[in-house]
């Protein structure tokens, strides 16, 4: 099982880096928050232990994320950064964004900090480079124009909605209150701060196009196949 459980380790770092880089220079919204859930698969197969919580967790923020995408007045991230939206829009990415982000007090912190526990200090490393692209990619909706001005066109179904999911982001980071401690909170915070600064210095100001060609590498096949093992691996008997 030692043996799987490096290939498996291996997969997972290599997803999470390959999803965050293109998600840090994605342009587009959808594909964007599509790359970074390749990301997110490599943090479920890096802690098995964890896993569900923190599918629970990813599931909650990109359901409103993508849910919250389709009101903007663009995909193109570059030009929302001159676009104003309307501050209750902004407020609900602004609050899944900062979750996935590893924000305190909700529940991102917590199922990171699950995570990043059951790792080796080989992982750590990795995999903490990609929760600082993390906090890059979701600091194009923190950073967004916003302003009272702007009219809020959704109904309230759609509202209700995202309130429920938003409100089950902040009621899950109780399931695991150890996480609090003061190395943990700082640590969050600093990987958020750093996150932000590279997004403010370099990444909004810049335009780079990775090669399309290879995203063949992650495509669908291959991160279906590495799920189902990791899947298999958690239910078969240890003995």
């Amino acid at each position: 099982m030692d043996e799987m459980d490096l290939v498996i380790s291996i997969f997972a770092i290599t997803t999470a880096i390959f999803g965050v880089t293109y998600a840090i220079f994605e342009k587009d919204v959808k594909r964007m928050l599509a790359f970074h859930t390749i990301s997110q698969l490599g943090f479920v197969l890096a802690t098995p232990s964890a896993a569900g919580i923190y599918a629970l967790s990813h599931g909650l923020v990109k359901s409103s994320l993508f849910l919250m995408s389709g009101s903007l007045p663009t995909r193109n991230l570059k030009e929302l950064q001159h676009q104003k939206i309307s501050n209750q829009l902004w407020l609900g990415l602004t609050v899944a964004s900062l979750s996935i982000a590893g924000m305190p007090f909700l529940a991102g912190f917590v199922t990171k900090t699950l995570t990043l526990k059951g790792l080796a200090s080989w992982q750590l490393i990795v995999m903490n480079i990609a929760a600082v692209g993390t906090a890059i990619s979701f600091a194009k909706f923190i950073f967004l124009p916003h302003s009272s001005e702007q009219k809020n066109n959704q109904d309230k179904g759609f509202w209700l909605a995202v309130i429920f999911l938003l409100v089950g982001l902040i009621a899950s980071n109780l399931i695991y209150p150890s996480a609090y401690t003061v190395a943990n909170i700082t640590k969050s915070l600093v990987t958020i701060a750093i996150g932000w600064t590279v997004y403010l210095l370099v990444i909004k100001k810049t335009v780079i196009y990775l090669p399309r060609g290879l995203e063949k590498i992650n495509n669908l096949i291959g991160v279906m196949s590495l799920t189902v093992i990791g899947l298999f691996w958690l239910v078969l008997p240890s003995g």
